[in-house]
């Protein structure tokens, strides 16, 4: 269901949202891209994802389910089977007071979809408009459903494994129990929308833990006897040596689960009492987000905005592993994707494809390392290049000579704030006035747990609370920053599993290199104090603040913003 391209630019150029040059421009790239001209309006910048319902709510005169921000009542949506849900892509999320079943749809002026649902339900149907993000919700409501489906699919197969085992892993690997349990851990930790899943081998067991929200649980155990066939089925999925068991591997595949594909990412090392298997769950073929859907506020949107369009320089995100970096870089580069320019990227891995983007794996044993690759792209006529990590010292020559002579080069650093970039590039053989002539902005970031919507509450900080608030205030030297007297916080429901937050979003620490600031960088009394005393004179939020401030706005909780900045 979507709203003609003619009527879209119409109410949006009354609305003084976007100019006419500028819809048309999106429309040519929304059919280059093969994404819909919403999805690179709300990906750009332009439009919400909740603004661009509304306005298709209120063009076909329908009203919009808001999946994500009620309780879905279990009874009710069983009426409808999960794979009829998914066909008719239709959700019954309620019953109406004069009996009718309110049904979330994909485009409820589908009148064949309608008189099949009344007919299947025995009920009058009362359709509502639902959004991508509406029926994730529900499809997890069902998913929830059948989590103890999924443990006793693992158990019920782990015995036959076992004996399925006793004639070698190699051939267990292709058994029916050890395929279906690999099977269900892998839709059990997408239904939980984990980012990472270890298996763990240990003296007696196999540990099993998903990273959910970035934070690790443990999820169940297994007995040790079926850890060298799950392996041997990862390992085959992965293209991986069976019969390599002391030396690391990396691989990746990609798993069908119902209608949708997820891509993984291998890592499998030798540990003491065997093999670790780490696994990284990358959704195939996904939008890139958007600067608001990352999380940044529109000061540090005009900040990124206006270092990511200047012609030349190097752009450098810092962060530990895990705090999305990676993320970052790609939803820059999207809105950087245009016809007119040549993006060239050098990665390890490459995590998400990207249509239009040249894209290079790493491959030490080919040759191809980041320097050696950085090289040979050079050599391609490039506007803009992504460097995955700059982590030596030649990566970081060659990434400041592209830099400096006409190139936008974009990469990371793992340096724990923003600042902490420059003398990192020094300790890589980068003279400081290379430094300064070439740096446009470093930026840092952490995720951290949003507040669920289903049950947010306000309620007012304690004593203990604001003592660590105003610690952490004193620590940093921020002396405008006042303590809140009103924060936020979930009290737990079924919907984000009782833990009170549901997604993540980003944090962030910008420091724009400024003339002041390059004048500093090159000066002989250089200091990492220095340059953030200066920072902060400049205007440069710190990661505590922009947390502090997304706590006060109910977006998530201080605990989380204390948790992220003291790791």
């Amino acid at each position: 269901m979507r709203i003609p391209n003619e009527k879209l630019k119409e109410l949006l150029i009354t609305e003084k949202l976007i100019d006419a040059e500028e819809f048309d421009k999106i429309v040519v790239e929304a059919g280059r891209m093969g994404f819909e001209v919403a999805d690179i309006l709300v990906s750009r910048g332009f439009i919400t994802k909740k603004y661009f319902y509304d306005l298709v709510a209120a063009y076909f005169g329908v009203k919009k389910a808001s999946l994500s921000s009620q309780v879905i009542d279990e009874k009710i949506l069983h009426l409808l089977p999960k794979e009829i849900s998914r066909e008719k892509r239709a959700v019954v999320f309620r019953k109406e007071e004069d009996g009718s079943l309110a049904v979330a749809m994909e485009d409820p002026s589908d009148l064949a979809s309608i008189e099949f649902l009344k007919r299947y339900l025995k009920a009058d149907i009362r359709p509502y408009i639902a959004s991508p993000e509406d029926f994730n919700e529900a499809f997890s409501v069902y998913s929830r459903g059948g989590v103890e489906d999924f443990r006793w699919a693992i158990e019920e197969n782990v015995a036959a494994s076992i004996r399925a085992s006793a004639a070698g892993a190699e051939k267990a690997a292709e058994e029916l129990p050890i395929v279906a349990i690999v099977d269900n851990l892998l839709a059990y930790a997408a239904s939980l929308r984990a980012s990472d899943i270890h298996l763990e081998v240990l003296e007696d067991i196999l540990l099993v833990r998903y990273r959910i929200d970035g934070i690790l649980r443990e999820m169940m155990r297994l007995p040790k006897e079926v850890h060298s066939a799950i392996t041997a089925r990862i390992k085959l999925l992965a293209s991986l040596k069976l019969d390599e068991h002391t030396r690391p591997q990396d691989g990746r595949f990609r798993q069908k689960l119902e209608q949708n594909f997820i891509d993984l990412r291998v890592s499998v090392i030798p540990t003491f009492y065997g093999e670790k298997v780490e696994m990284r769950l990358l959704t195939a073929a996904q939008r890139p987000l958007s600067f608001v859907e990352l999380g940044m506020l529109p000061d540090t949107i005009k900040i990124v905005e206006e270092n990511i369009h200047k012609t030349y320089g190097m752009v450098l995100i810092c962060g530990p592993t895990g705090s999305g970096k990676t993320t970052t870089l790609y939803s820059i580069l999207n809105g950087l994707n245009h016809p007119e320019v040549n993006i060239v990227t050098i990665e390890d891995p490459v995590e998400y494809n990207i249509k239009y983007v040249n894209q290079t794996q790493i491959n030490p044993q080919a040759g191809i390392t980041f320097s050696s690759g950085l090289r040979a792209l050079l050599r391609q006529d490039p506007n803009i290049i992504l460097v995955g990590e700059i982590r030596d010292p030649e990566t970081a020559e060659i990434s400041v000579n592209a830099a400096l002579t006409g190139h936008l080069l974009l990469s990371t650093l793992h340096t724990n704030d923003a600042p902490t970039a420059i003398p990192r590039l020094t300790d890589l053989k980068i003279p400081p006035f290379l430094v300064s002539a070439v740096l446009n902005m470093a930026f840092a970031q952490r995720l951290v747990g949003k507040i669920c919507n289903d049950c947010i509450e306000s309620y007012k900080p304690t004593d203990y609370l604001l003592q660590l608030i105003k610690k952490q205030i004193e620590d940093l030297g921020i002396e405008s920053l006042k303590l809140p007297k009103t924060l936020f916080r979930g009290k737990g429901c079924k919907s984000c599993g009782h833990s009170g937050l549901k997604g993540r979003i980003g944090i962030y620490e910008v420091l724009n290199v400024d003339d002041e600031i390059r004048a500093y960088i090159i000066n002989p009394d250089f200091s990492l104090d220095g340059l953030r005393k200066l920072a902060r004179k400049r205007g440069m939020i710190t990661m505590f603040e922009d947390g502090l401030r997304k706590a006060m706005q109910g977006m998530t909780t201080v605990e989380e913003v204390l948790r992220v900045i003291r790791e």
